[in-house]
């Protein structure tokens, strides 16, 4: 059970944000990256309104706020309904704030989604190896080199791109902690829908 709920324990570092709009924030640049990736400015400018101490303290907040954001737009989810996504254990004022936040957002992102129609790449395959850290010269700590290929998903624009970063140990350790909750609320999702 406690992995169940594991993705949402992150959610308190938005009490640390001076305001709703901080938030308010955070979410736009959520969906207006969701393709991309947050730029390392976007990152920058939510560490600091968190006032977090270590950028990589953001990267579970931000999977967990993706993924909400993914079940109320391709869920489809009602609504009135987006509450009922969190459980007990999250604040009842975090809840609320992020349900009013959600709710204003629906409409106009759903609007969106039909306007642009853009397509997710399909995962073709991950390769790895391992190397000393290019980020210092000084530092020799090994490293994860992580190459994706990725295949555009919309049959006329049949591309291939492949996406290549380095992770160190407790980049990895929070990545795989990550992805560990994804495919627990997979699992979950899979579950409720049999």
């Amino acid at each position: 059970m406690e992995s169940k709920h594991a993705l949402w324990c992150h959610l308190p570092l938005l009490v640390r944000a001076n305001s709703k709009e901080s938030v308010e924030y955070i979410f736009q640049a959520l969906w207006r990256t969701r393709n991309t990736g947050l730029s390392a400015s976007d990152r920058a400018s939510i560490v600091e309104m968190l006032q977090l101490e270590n950028d990589s303290d953001l990267d579970p907040l931000l999977v967990c706020l993706r993924m909400l954001i993914r079940r109320c737009f391709y869920g489809n989810i009602n609504k009135d309904d987006i509450q009922k996504l969190f459980p007990d254990e999250v604040l009842p004022q975090l809840q609320r704030l992020l349900t009013l936040l959600l709710q204003k957002f629906q409409r106009e992102w759903r609007l969106d989604l039909s306007e642009n129609k853009v397509t997710v790449p399909n995962l073709k395959a991950v390769t790895w190896n391992m190397a000393s850290s290019e980020i210092e010269a000084d530092n020799s700590d090994p490293v994860a080199v992580i190459n994706l290929k990725l295949q555009n998903a919309a049959p006329a624009q049949s591309t291939e791109t492949e996406v290549k970063f380095q992770l160190a140990k407790d980049s990895m350790d929070t990545m795989l902690s990550s992805m560990y909750s994804v495919r627990d609320q997979l699992s979950d999702m899979d579950q409720n829908h049999s």
